[in-house]
Parts: structure tokens; C-alpha cells; sequence
């Protein structure tokens, strides 16, 4: 399968040493570049996924991962912010997870209003919760009515960024109401098998897979400033 984009983590800064000061400056801005670097790569996401030539138009994609301590709120957000920064569309955040916690109290983001309904939490984008498709019972079963709600509510947004729990057969199904889906793969971690397994599972639920994403792959300290060591 291939990468569309490696999200980098922080990198390993080294120790402040006295008497060089300059150490601290280097560090920073390897830091900054670092920062620049993962925008780069949100933005080359964004625009492979939604925006590149293809038969069928791409406007409401799942982020997924393949492994259960992989975490994706964080990404989904970046993507559904690098959408909406654009200023010509209206897109929607939306929180598909049932065994995670709300993606809002993930995200550390505070509800404006109640949590029944979508609220806007930037320019042009829209956090919408889970309460807003599917019932508070505590099954929290996904009934078709459920599924409808949700993609109704993927609807009502020019493009939307879903975000699932950890794939299994029930986010393959809830998935079913996007147009396709994302795979976030684990550096380090997700095994070969195991991805490939994960794409007949979802090739048999009738779910496009757009492409994978590698998470946290570690970003190694530049030569330049190991010579200041």
C-alpha cells in the first residue's frame, strides 16, 4: 500500500550544554522546521485525498487505525483544520468513535452548546459529536437508523473528516457511510500481515481504502547539530 504522508513526531533534542548556547537555538529551530515539515505533509494529504484527479469525487473520509494504541484524534483534526484553512468550504469534524472517549474531550476541546448538535469550532469548521447520530443508551448498539444519522450528518458539510475507533468489524460497517477510508499505520509497530489483512477485511465490507498514513516515526537529530555537540 502506499504511504500517503509520514506524520512526524517530536524529535530527540539534545541535551543543553554549558557554555553553548547555541545548542538551545539549534534545537528550536530544528523543532520549528520539524513543525513546518508535518504541516507540509497534512497539506499533501488534504490535497491526494480530495483534490486529485478521479472518476469519483472524494468529500467524506474515515481516519482509522490499525492498531488499538494508536491514537488519531489528533490527525483528524489537523486534517479537517488544513481543510477548512482553506476559506472555501465548510467541513465537519465528526466523532464516530463508540468504545474511545468523545472525541471533543480527547481533543480538549469545550462544547459551546449541547452536545446533541454540531458546533463551530473555527473558521469554517464544525466539531460534530457522537450524540448527534447515535442514541445515549449504554449498548450504544449501530442500528441502520444510526448509520443514516450519521451519514446524514457527513452531509450537511461541503467535505468531513470521521473519525473511528480502532478498525474492527464494527467500524468497518459504521464506515460504510463515508466515501472511503484511511488507514493509520504504526511505526515500529504494525506488522506487514497484519496491515495486509486489514485491507481484505475492508476490501470485503465494500469500503475503498484510499491509503495509509504512517504514525509516529521517529525523526532522527540533523548531522548539523550533533557537530555542535
Amino acid at each position: 500500500m502506499n504511504t500517503l504522508a509520514g506524520l512526524l513526531t517530536e524529535a530527540p533534542i539534545a541535551p543543553d550544554i554549558q557554555g553553548m548556547p547555541s545548542i538551545q537555538e539549534a534545537a528550536v529551530e530544528t523543532v520549528r522546521t520539524m513543525g513546518s515539515v508535518r504541516d507540509e505533509q497534512i497539506q499533501s494529504l488534504v490535497h491526494q485525498l480530495f483534490f486529485r484527479p478521479a472518476a469519483t469525487p472524494v468529500r467524506h473520509v474515515g481516519f482509522v487505525a490499525a492498531d488499538p494504541e494508536t491514537e488519531t484524534a489528533q490527525l483528524c483534526l489537523d486534517v479537517a483544520t488544513a481543510l477548512a484553512e482553506m476559506g472555501t468550504y465548510d467541513v465537519g469534524l465528526i466523532d464516530a468513535r463508540l468504545q474511545s472517549v468523545a472525541l471533543h474531550t480527547q481533543l480538549e476541546i469545550t462544547p459551546d452548546r449541547d452536545e446533541g448538535v454540531a458546533w463551530q469550532i473555527a473558521p469554517r469548521l464544525w466539531l460534530a459529536p457522537r450524540r448527534i447520530w447515535l442514541d445515549d443508551s449504554p449498548s450504544q448498539r449501530v442500528w441502520d437508523p444510526s448509520l443514516a444519522q450519521l451519514r446524514t450528518a457527513t452531509m450537511e458539510f461541503d467535505y468531513s473528516i470521521v473519525c473511528f475507533d480502532p478498525i474492527s468489524w464494527v467500524t468497518t460497517r459504521i464506515s460504510q457511510t463515508c466515501d472511503g477510508l484511511v488507514l493509520v499505520l504504526t511505526a515500529n509497530r504494525t506488522r506487514r500481515l497484519v496491515a495486509a489483512q486489514i485491507r481484505e477485511q475492508v476490501k470485503k465490507a465494500r469500503v475503498s481504502l484510499l491509503g495509509t498514513v504512517l504514525a509516529e516515526r521517529q525523526f532522527p537529530v540533523p548531522e548539523g547539530l550533533y557537530r555542535k555537540l
